[in-house]
């Protein structure tokens, strides 16, 4: 039998996050978005080497940091994260305000927005970004670039 490039379960592109604190950050991730553990590797002094996470139909990977092997710095280490992770829930409030009582911090309330989701942002505690949504509305481009415009000119 073959096998396949891309693992079953696993996406072409999979976020591989380094966090400060993998077994807290595991805890994190299963309160605030019912993540479920798939595997973790102890590294030295119980951290984590390497553990994924499956988070609706999405796998994550996460190590803690390793600066010595191949320069691993969390974001907090770092002082921001210039990514942030997409999250799509069928209650993005639920969600939102679950993640915000399992200690994550709120960035942006949620919205109902031009482009179609209700949407939120939030930073967690290993100070990673995350979006949060749900698709309330199919957009056409078109439609999406007029309510854009008229959001931001109501701004100016």
């Amino acid at each position: 039998m073959a096998v396949k490039p891309i693992p079953d379960g696993y996406h072409t592109v999979t976020a591989h996050i380094t966090v400060n604190d993998g077994n807290k950050a595991i805890d994190f991730y299963k309160k605030a978005f019912g993540a479920k553990e798939i595997y973790r590797m102890p590294g030295p002094g119980g951290k984590v080497m390497h553990a994924e996470i499956q988070i609706g139909d999405s796998i994550i990977m996460l190590n803690d940091e390793f600066p010595d092997m191949g320069g691993a710095r969390s974001a907090k280490a770092i002082g921001d994260s210039a990514v942030t992770l997409n999250l799509y829930v069928p209650d993005v409030d639920k969600v939102y305000n679950q993640a915000v009582a399992s200690g994550a911090t709120a960035t942006m309330p949620v919205a109902d927005m031009f482009w179609g989701d209700r949407y939120g942002k939030l930073k967690d505690p290993f100070g990673h970004h995350w979006s949060i949504a749900t698709h309330k509305e199919d957009v056409t481009p078109e439609e999406i670039m007029k309510r854009a415009a008229a959001e931001f000119s109501s701004k100016s």
